[in-house]
C-alpha cells in the first residue's frame, strides 16, 4: 500500500504540471517566496537525500537502537506533517529554479520507479539500520521512506497557495498552457 501511496502522491505532482509553462514555474508570489518551480525542486531533491538516507539504512545496523524525537514519533503516527508553514533550515533560501519542465517531469518518474525498488529493497534487507535526520534524530529505512511521501504531501498546500497566486497573475491555466 505504501508504494502505491507513494506513487499516487507523485501524480498529483505529475498531472499539475501539465497546465504550466515554464514561466508559470518560476514566477514567484513575492521576493524571496518560492516559485511554483523551486517547490518542485526542493521535494525532488529532498527525497533524493532522503533516499540516500535509506540505503544507509540498508547497508548496515549501525544506530539500530537510536531512537526519534517524540515530534518524529508523532509526525509518523498520523502519517502527516503537522498542518503548519514550518520553517526549514536556512539551506532552504537557496533552492534552485529548475531549468525546464521536462527535468521536473523526468526526476519525477524516475522517483517513481525508485519508489517502487526503494520499497523491494527494503523488505528483502537483511540490515535494519538506522540514519540520522538533522532535527529528527534516527529513522529507520522504513521511516524514511514514509517521511518522504509525507513531505511530498505536506507541500500540497504550499503549491496550492502559489497556484492562486499564478491563477491571479496569469489567469486559469489548463493542459494546453
Amino acid at each position: 500500500m505504501r508504494v502505491k501511496d507513494y506513487q499516487d502522491t507523485i501524480d498529483i505532482w505529475l498531472r499539475a504540471l501539465e497546465g504550466y509553462d515554464i514561466a508559470r514555474l518560476l514566477a514567484q508570489p513575492a521576493p524571496g517566496a518560492w516559485s511554483l518551480g523551486q517547490v518542485y525542486m526542493h521535494i525532488l531533491d529532498e527525497a533524493e537525500f532522503y533516499f540516500n538516507q535509506i540505503k544507509i539504512c540498508l547497508a548496515s545496523n549501525d544506530h539500530a537502537m537510536e531512537d526519534c524525537t517524540s515530534e518524529a514519533r508523532a509526525m509518523l503516527h498520523n502519517n502527516a506533517f503537522p498542518d503548519a508553514i514550518l520553517e526549514g533550515p536556512p539551506s532552504n533560501a537557496h533552492v534552485r529554479q529548475p531549468t525546464s519542465k521536462q527535468l521536473l517531469v523526468d526526476r519525477l518518474l524516475h522517483l517513481k520507479a525508485l519508489v517502487t525498488e526503494t520499497d523491494r529493497l527494503i523488505a528483502t534487507s537483511l540490515f535494519h539500520g538506522k540514519a540520522k535526520h538533522p532535527g529528527l534524530y534516527y529513522l529507520s529505512a522504513e521511516e524514511w521512506f514514509q517521511f518522504s511521501e509525507m513531505h511530498f504531501r505536506h507541500h500540497l498546500r504550499q503549491k496550492a497557495r502559489i497556484e492562486a497566486f499564478l491563477e491571479r497573475t496569469f489567469g486559469k491555466c489548463g493542459p494546453e498552457s
